[in-house]
């Protein structure tokens, strides 16, 4: 199981408000299980990892094996929650180059989370001479921009391959009732599968969301679940012992400091996309009512060379969360040299691994010496397993923090807001004269 370490946090917090707050999250974990609390119908996440069953699991196989050798690359389309988990996991498991990789399955990439039409045209000239497919993930198939994104590339499709050839290439991921996306697979004959309807989109990577185009690019999804159903045992624990409610006391407990922003933090560029995921993950549960920490990414050690002055020595409002990553099995040493003009030999029968374990401890002290407490979660390697776990982890712990702020940690109503103005602005029918 992942590990939490908590050392170099806890000197900055008095003991009578941890055992406060570790009460609290208790409380708010009995909420959570109970589905007693707002948004409590939202709770189909936390059995996913139990309950996604055999026929998904065989389903998004199938479609990976159909698929392989047929398509070059595959175009996942989706925005937020049907974007962000997979990209995430993708950018974990896949070769930092891959165009170098020599994996036979597809090349994924994604559309429909913007509405840059450079982007679009770039996409287009990319896929001119590719044979392609689609999943098009969204509960409702009405956001605008993966409707758009999707609208432009069945138009393409329909053009190159004709009908018969394009509904092979479509896969839809959606509502299982509802919906333009689910009509549109009905009147189409596309093959879709179903998003939970008591499953948000920011908690949904455990399902066909996550699952298809992770088994698409042709990792093991099976590990992946199998990852996140053993940290469901241990978080499921009502016990001051729990990892998740001991991380969602200290967050709130640092809120309460006057630590407005949580810096998420990686030391590997697989992980990249982590943060963007916890970015929505906690910006969308707890942003609300002026309540919540503001979710910030850094990847260090690259940041450390662009806003490291601010961190050390900025306002103090800040604390960072760390996650920590073992290497695989390969050794990248330091080579000896014969002038040493760079000053390294002192490094030679190191690994660059050895360095960079070396960079996150001393980060980690000399930020809290500035007065910046560091959580920091420690997992073995990344891989389906261990990321299966992180995932599961910080749901879990996010819901838990929510209902401790006293908040829904399943809606976004201040979305729409942004969504209402577009509408009007482009004229939408029945948006034009709201304000």
């Amino acid at each position: 199981m992942l590990k939490l370490n908590t050392e170099m946090i806890l000197p900055f917090v008095e003991e009578q408000d941890y055992q406060k707050a570790l009460d609290e999250a208790k409380m708010a974990y009995d909420i959570l299980l109970s589905g007693s609390g707002p948004g409590g119908g939202m709770r189909g996440w936390l059995d996913l990892p139990v309950s996604a069953d055999r026929q998904l699991v065989e389903d998004c196989k199938m479609i990976a094996t159909r698929w392989l050798g047929s398509m070059d690359v595959v175009v996942v389309v989706g925005i937020g929650g049907s974007f962000l988990g997979a990209k995430c996991a993708l950018e974990a498991f896949s070769h930092s180059f891959a165009s170098a990789g020599e994996r036979n399955s597809p090349h994924i990439v994604f559309a429909g989370f913007s509405l840059s039409e450079d982007y679009m045209s770039d996409l287009l000239g990319y896929l001119k001479k590719k044979s392609y497919g689609l999943i098009v993930i969204s509960k409702s198939g009405t956001t605008i921009e993966p409707a758009l994104a999707f609208r432009i590339l069945r138009m393409n499709m329909l053009h190159r391959f004709g009908e018969e050839d394009t509904r092979r290439r479509i896969v839809t991921v959606t509502d299982p009732s509802k919906g333009a996306l689910r009509e549109m697979s009905l009147r189409y004959g596309y093959t879709s599968l179903s998003i939970p309807s008591d499953v948000g989109g920011r908690y949904s990577v455990m399902s066909a969301v996550g699952l298809l185009p992770i088994a698409v690019a042709g990792f093991d999804i099976e590990s992946f679940l199998g990852g996140a159903r053993e940290a469901r045992e241990v978080l499921m624990n009502r016990s001051d012992d729990n990892p998740a409610l001991i991380y969602a006391a200290l967050r709130n407990i640092m809120y309460r400091y006057g630590k407005k922003i949580e810096v998420f933090v990686n030391y590997h560029p697989k992980l990249k996309y982590l943060g963007e995921w916890l970015k929505q993950l906690f910006a969308e549960s707890e942003g609300k009512n002026h309540k919540g920490l503001f979710p910030a990414t850094l990847d260090f050690t690259t940041d450390l060379h662009s806003v490291g002055q601010y961190i050390q020595d900025g306002e103090r409002i800040m604390f960072e969360t760390s996650v920590l990553a073992g290497s695989k099995e390969v050794v990248v040493p330091v080579p000896p040299s014969t002038d040493n003009l760079d000053g390294l030999d002192y490094l030679v029968g190191k690994t660059l691994e050895d360095v960079n374990y070396m960079a996150e401890k001393g980060t980690r002290m000399a930020h809290t010496s500035g007065n910046v407490p560091n959580i920091y979660m420690e997992m073995e390697q990344i891989d389906e397993w261990n990321m299966g776990q992180l995932f599961y982890f910080f749901e879990f712990s996010c819901a838990v923090s929510a209902y401790m702020l006293g908040v829904n940690p399943f809606d976004q109503p201040a979305v729409e807001v942004y969504k209402t103005n577009l509408y009007r602005l482009l004229g939408r029918p029945g948006y034009t004269d709201k304000q």
